[in-house]
């Protein structure tokens, strides 16, 4: 990157229903936003628009909890049903305290509560729901993007991202869950550093730092702009997804 890196956040997005096409939705805004894409621009997307889109909703009036959600939810002071979604969505359960079960999501990554939301969602209130993360990103992200091409004949990059937090830091940061069109895992190993030493462990999440960006624009409230356009950052092309910022197991010191 030797130029400027430009930040668009898409204002007035409009809210998302089950059954909208986001790549329609995300076109329309960029035309209202007086912006036109261009080859290698990246977009990041909020997993909530994703999701909304995919009806990737859960009525809790619905689910029936189970004999481990009731233990869980009295140790982390949480309704026993959206401990049973928690536990639909992961594939282990790594740590439980007051107000959070850290999980290890089926898609892979590890995340509080399977990143489980209930906020910034219209819902009944003698019928709660929430809503869970998309089904399969990289397949959401793969199909936005084929579906921009074929609109606009661009090739663009896309993120999809949440937030969570990270080990020994507070707060939470933007991380990506889904990608499309580049290489998410940039290896460095073996190239050499200012003073020509081969580097021993370095790669970059560039999808996560992509991600953090974006986040940062997004905001965590009521800010209504669930879409940013980055434009002026060199990526690799590549077809692999997301699949290669998630540490194996045997890996994690953290466990």
């Amino acid at each position: 990157m030797t130029g400027p890196i430009l930040l668009y956040p898409l204002q007035h997005f409009p809210l998302v229903e089950p059954g909208d096409d986001i790549a329609q939705r995300m076109l329309d805004c960029i035309e209202s936003n007086h912006l036109q894409l261009q080859d290698d621009d990246i977009l990041v997307i909020a997993q909530k628009i994703i999701s909304k889109a995919e009806d990737r909703y859960r009525y809790l009036n619905q689910v029936k909890a189970s004999a481990e959600a009731e233990e869980l939810a009295e140790r982390a002071d949480k309704d026993p049903r959206l401990v049973q979604c928690i536990l639909d969505e992961s594939s282990e359960v790594l740590r439980v305290r007051k107000g959070a079960i850290i999980v290890r999501h089926r898609n892979g990554y590890v995340h509080a509560n399977a990143g489980i939301d209930q906020s910034n969602i219209s819902s009944d209130g003698t019928n709660p729901r929430v809503l869970l993360l998309p089904e399969n990103p990289d397949a959401s992200a793969r199909a936005i993007r084929q579906a921009i091409h074929i609109a606009t004949g661009t090739n663009v990059n896309i993120v999809i991202n949440d937030s969570a937090g990270r080990p020994w830091r507070n707060g939470v940061a933007g991380f990506a869950i889904g990608t499309a069109g580049f290489e998410a895992l940039v290896d460095q190993i073996g190239s050499p550093d200012l003073f020509g030493r081969p580097l021993q462990i370095t790669q970059i999440a560039v999808a996560d730092e992509l991600a953090a960006t974006g986040s940062l624009l997004m905001g965590q409230g009521n800010e209504g702009i669930p879409v940013v356009l980055i434009r002026g950052v060199t990526l690799r092309p590549s077809q692999q997804g997301s699949e290669t910022l998630i540490r194996d197991p045997g890996q994690d010191l953290f466990r």
